[in-house]
């Protein structure tokens, strides 16, 4: 991974191996359940989580005092510690770099209704430790004893992709050997889905169609993921599986307007660009692209003609796993990076649920229909949000 560029050239830093990964997404709990929805897709309506207990993470007083999207933190963080087997590692080496958009919204907007309808109070004394957005790389650095940096990452829809960016750098850098990055989102409140619909975000049909046609907006969903990312001397020396290998990363600003993409492209083009430049590839070298893919009738078409300056046309095979998972927002990215790694390991690419008469004006390769059979690549994962925020992942099959 490319730590900067001197006088001499690109800096490169220590190799970064995916070691865990951990889902809790509208497909179910676990890594498996994600899958099995992503090359199986039959999913419909609202993208909530599917069979979640928060007592199999939490004491019963603990869970009262937890707000939905920290749950869903510590307990795909959980998930893929536990994937990632013995990590021995120093805990003053060890930390965690969390995502989300909009934090405990749930809870602070419930607790709105409280204070409106029975007084102060009434507030729940709880409330703030509940609603900040930090909360879930909180829980999830106390509940592990690390004590290297816990830091959150809000940049709206990049956020995820953003905050494994992050967590890859330091372990690139040499500053930690272990750290927990992904994402999560759980702000399916009535309040948050009326302003939603209300700026014409959301789809009126209730399906999330990637690139087709016929896309009117996006599915909102919640949901989490993350990724225990090692130093690879680190997890080669103590026999660990390595899924996959964090290559390189970008990250640019539209700097153009607070919701809609730029219309040429230029900050996405150079986010994929920069990723490239930080993982040492040409355009020619990606094999795959998750797209951002929200379902949204300008971000389709801005994103397919950002590819198309990068990589020609059609480009590489790309897909949209947000035709089943709906947009998780803050957890988007990291969901979108585990699925990227699952297609290097399963060696197939998903299809894009719900694309089924592709937009003429998209000229990309999407993967429709059935999963594709493929020989694993670097992948290109790509994360476009509100505020003109970008970022960009490349994730590389495990090679020595």
């Amino acid at each position: 991974m490319l730590l900067g560029v001197g006088p001499d050239g690109p800096v490169r830093g220590r190799r970064v191996a995916v070691t865990g990964i951990g889902a809790v997404t509208c497909c179910g709990v676990g890594v498996e359940a994600l899958w099995d929805g992503l090359v199986h897709p039959s999913i419909s309506g609202e993208r909530r989580v599917l069979g979640f207990d928060v007592s199999d993470y939490f004491e019963a007083k603990e869970a009262r005092r937890v707000d939905p999207f920290a749950a869903f933190s510590v307990a795909s963080a959980q998930i893929a510690l536990e994937d990632a087997g013995d990590l021995g590692v120093d805990p003053a080496r060890a930390g965690v770099i969390f995502a989300t958009g909009v934090g405990g919204f749930e809870t602070l907007a419930d607790q709105v209704t409280v204070y409106n309808e029975r007084g102060a109070r009434r507030v729940s004394p709880f409330l703030v430790p509940m609603m900040m957005a930090n909360a879930g790389a909180a829980h999830i650095s106390m509940r592990n004893g690390w004590r290297g940096p816990s830091e959150t990452v809000v940049t709206a829809c990049a956020a995820g992709t953003h905050a494994v960016a992050n967590a890859a750098r330091l372990v690139a850098t040499g500053r930690c050997d272990v750290v927990v990055g992904g994402g999560a989102e759980a702000s399916m409140h009535p309040v948050a889905i009326a302003a939603f619909t209300n700026m014409t975000a959301l789809s009126t049909s209730g399906v999330s169609r990637p690139f087709d046609v016929r896309r009117d907006g996006f599915v909102m969903s919640e949901g989490a993921a993350a990724l225990v990312l090692e130093a690879w001397d680190h997890a080669v020396a103590r026999g660990a599986h390595i899924y996959a290998e964090i290559a390189g990363s970008g990250s640019t600003a539209d700097a153009y307007h607070i919701t809609a993409p730029a219309p040429d492209g230029a900050g996405a083009v150079a986010c994929m660009e920069q990723a490239l430049l930080d993982a040492g590839l040409g355009a020619a070298d990606i094999a795959h692209i998750n797209a951002h893919g929200t379902s949204t009738p300008l971000n389709d078409l801005a994103e397919a003609r950002a590819i198309n300056k990068v990589f020609g046309e059609p480009g590489p095979a790309v897909t949209s796993t947000k035709g089943v998972t709906g947009h998780g927002l803050g957890a988007a990215g990291a969901i979108e990076a585990v699925a990227s790694v699952l297609a290097i390991e399963r060696r197939l690419i998903p299809p894009t649920y719900g694309c089924e008469q592709l937009d003429p004006e998209v000229h990309l390769d999407v993967v429709r229909g059935e999963a594709r059979q493929w020989e694993p690549g670097p992948v290109l994962s790509n994360s476009f949000g509100f505020g003109g925020h970008n970022g960009c992942l490349v994730l590389l099959p495990p090679e020595e």
